[in-house]
């Protein structure tokens, strides 16, 4: 679609990314002389009424949060075969790159990542939705350090009873709870599936790894239903005990062993963070990557 002028409107500049659903693409506003974000629905999905009314309700439900750590939500409509979302462009990196660039971050680094995302997923569980595909490369770091959430294409309110088409387990597999995973359909799925995956995210911030791994992705969902998640200290001697806690709470595999919501978990990840000294926030685990970069080809230089 690179070059087309979509909805008579936006042109597309470049394309940024291909998922599941959609490819996102950058493009300008015309009307408004903006660079922005286009999610646009593969074709093959667009004919399919549930994925529309799934991609719609998107942006609904992320329009109406209008959070600083949300990407935003500016349009929503049609061209022709095409089902589009017109976003907020955020230049930088994800948390992703900056695990695959740097390996294990400082404890500092990994909670000033996780606060924001935590406040907006704490907003989005208050208005009553779930975000439930929360995993590193949907937390876009801009090039400014500010950190948002993207991607709320599988967020529902919480109360419905909606379910995929396709019957499938949604969410990416190293970040599901367990519950969802038993739960296929997701009815039912509440805020502390996102606590678990954010569980999940805080020991692979500070170790480097996941906490899961396997061959297969049935070996993942095993552990995920039959095995706690270790301690990160195990994998980076002398952490602090508060952080251990914080994952062992997040990551616990009984939904009611967790925080209720992302709002909870936030006050006890400052908690924590209150309770370390500045050597032991600042120092540095044996997994970091200590790699020489040109300023300007490091895009993950915002992140200690």
């Amino acid at each position: 679609m690179v070059g087309q002028l979509l909805d008579g409107r936006y042109r597309i500049d470049a394309r940024i990314a291909a998922g599941g659903m959609a490819t996102v693409y950058r493009a300008l506003d015309t009307r408004l002389d903006r660079v922005l974000a286009v999610k646009v629905m593969h074709p093959s999905l667009a004919a399919d009424a549930s994925f529309v009314q799934r991609f719609i309700l998107e942006a609904k439900s992320v329009a109406g949060l209008a959070h600083p750590n949300v990407v935003g939500v500016y349009d929503q409509g049609t061209d022709g075969g095409h089902v589009f979302l017109a976003m907020e462009y955020v230049p930088g990196c994800t948390l992703r790159d900056v695990l695959n660039d740097r390996g294990a971050l400082q404890p500092r680094a990994a909670l000033d990542i996780l606060e924001p995302v935590l406040a907006a997923l704490g907003a989005a569980h208050r208005a009553g939705f779930v975000h439930r595909d929360m995993k590193p490369e949907n937390v876009l770091i801009g090039d400014d350090g500010r950190v948002k959430v993207a991607d709320f294409g599988l967020v529902r309110a919480v109360n419905t009873n909606t379910t995929a088409s396709t019957g499938t387990v949604l969410g990416s597999v190293s970040y599901l709870a367990p519950e969802q995973i038993e739960r296929s359909s997701q009815v039912g799925a509440d805020p502390r599936v996102d606590v678990y995956a954010c569980g999940v995210m805080l020991y692979e911030m500070l170790t480097g790894a996941k906490p899961h791994s396997g061959e297969h992705a049935a070996h993942v969902l095993y552990q995920h239903l039959h095995e706690d998640v270790e301690p990160p200290s195990a994998a980076v001697p002398g952490l602090p005990a508060q952080l251990d806690d914080l994952v062992a709470a997040a990551a616990a595999r009984s939904p009611e062993e967790r925080p209720a919501d992302a709002v909870a978990l936030l006050s006890a990840v400052r908690d924590a963070r209150a309770q370390l000294t500045d050597a032991a926030l600042d120092a540095l685990p044996p997994q970091a990557v200590a790699e020489e970069r040109a300023g300007s080809e490091d895009r993950t230089a915002v992140v200690p």
